[in-house]
């Protein structure tokens, strides 16, 4: 038996060249930075003068004119600054699905499917006799006339409920999302990037609800000392601030535009780091920022509470592992009968949510 050989490991040619290697690269630099094309473009100086990913064939000027050329960036001509297009916003949203959610495919009707029959929008195979309450729309006319004609004959034809034929329908679900991202001082503490995860994860969902699920409707709303509405777009560029955690704000702001939504099935996504340290009285705040204040807790509880009365889920994704912070999600959590998913900063691609299609924890890999 031979056994075990180990030769040098080579590397593919990610090698040099590659636009599209480079992009990837980019794009992935784009969302760290925030949405900084300078900064993005220095790095990947440096990273080439260390890893050497470009060559004499295609050098990173090349690179850069290919960038604009294929209009991925712009240059603004008053001040030569460069920004990212909206081609370029597109494919990081893509980019970031592909890599998060890359078992998932499109779906061509934009409608989450559930294990039960009834009303809807899609037919089936399925035939059952007629129950009062049933709708003249899911009657079977070909059938109930058919159904007449053999329980009466032609000679005394008459139609009577019981020769009615229900046509069975797939019921279809469509759901109001707001997806709130902390974007806390506390996301970037003790060394730790948490905010770069937590983009990837809503600019991956957003991208998955708009084109999976395209009958949906999904808000994106940022609490720091405040909450404030967003656009799918400004998602790149989302920066950590000097700020608290007022969860109760944005939970506040969330049930305010779920309110105004006629869907049925609402829910909640919140990313964070786990731990809410303010609350607004007027326009004074209360602040605490060690440990568990039970004031604070106690007013996000009511607000998860608060959401379990409306019928509202809320599913919490937490980047954080620190054993407090989870204690208090899983309160949370509790409270409202919602879900909790928990990851670390370098297991993203477990940190996956198909609890949107289906009630349940699922890891893809």
């Amino acid at each position: 038996m031979i056994g075990h050989r180990f030769t040098q490991y080579v590397p593919d040619d990610f090698n040099k060249s590659g636009f599209e290697n480079l992009l990837k690269l980019f794009l992935q630099l784009i969302v760290v930075t925030s949405g900084d094309v300078f900064e993005s473009l220095n790095w990947m100086n440096e990273l080439d003068r260390k890893y050497n990913l470009t060559d004499d064939n295609y050098s990173m000027g090349d690179f850069i004119e290919d960038l604009k050329k294929k209009n991925f960036i712009k240059e603004n001509e008053n001040d030569q600054v460069f920004k990212i297009t909206a081609k370029g916003e597109r494919t990081i949203r893509k980019q970031s699905l592909e890599e998060i959610f890359t078992k998932l495919r499109k779906s061509v009707r934009g409608n989450h499917s559930t294990p039960y029959s009834g009303h809807g929008d899609e037919l089936t195979s399925e035939r059952r006799e007629y129950n009062f309450g049933d709708t003249l729309d899911q009657i079977d006319a070909t059938s109930s006339i058919k159904n007449a004609q053999i329980n009466h004959g032609l000679d005394d034809f008459k139609l009577t409920e019981n020769d009615l034929e229900i046509e069975e329908h797939d019921y279809k679900v469509i759901n109001s999302t707001v997806l709130m991202i902390d974007i806390s001082h506390s996301m970037i503490l003790y060394g730790e990037d948490r905010i770069t995860p937590a983009k990837k994860v809503a600019i991956a969902l957003s991208e998955l609800i708009t084109t999976k699920y395209p009958k949906d409707t999904l808000d994106i709303i940022v609490f720091g000392n405040d909450a404030w509405q967003i656009n799918i777009k400004d998602l790149p560029y989302l920066e950590v601030g000097p700020f608290h955690t007022n969860t109760v704000a944005g939970l506040e702001l969330a049930n305010d535009i779920l309110r105004k939504r006629k869907t049925n099935n609402k829910q909640i996504f919140m990313i964070t780091d786990g731990k809410p340290t303010c609350l607004k009285f007027g326009i004074k705040y209360y602040k605490n920022s060690f440990g568990l204040d039970r004031r604070i807790v106690n007013k996000t509880l009511d607000q998860a509470a608060r959401c379990r009365r409306l019928g509202i889920t809320i599913t919490t994704f937490m980047i954080a592992r620190d054993p407090y912070l989870q204690q208090f999600v899983r309160e949370f959590t509790q409270t409202n009968h919602g879900r909790a998913y928990y990851s670390n900063l370098n297991g993203l691609g477990d940190f996956i949510f198909e609890d949107y299609i289906r009630n349940r924890r699922k890891h893809l890999h």
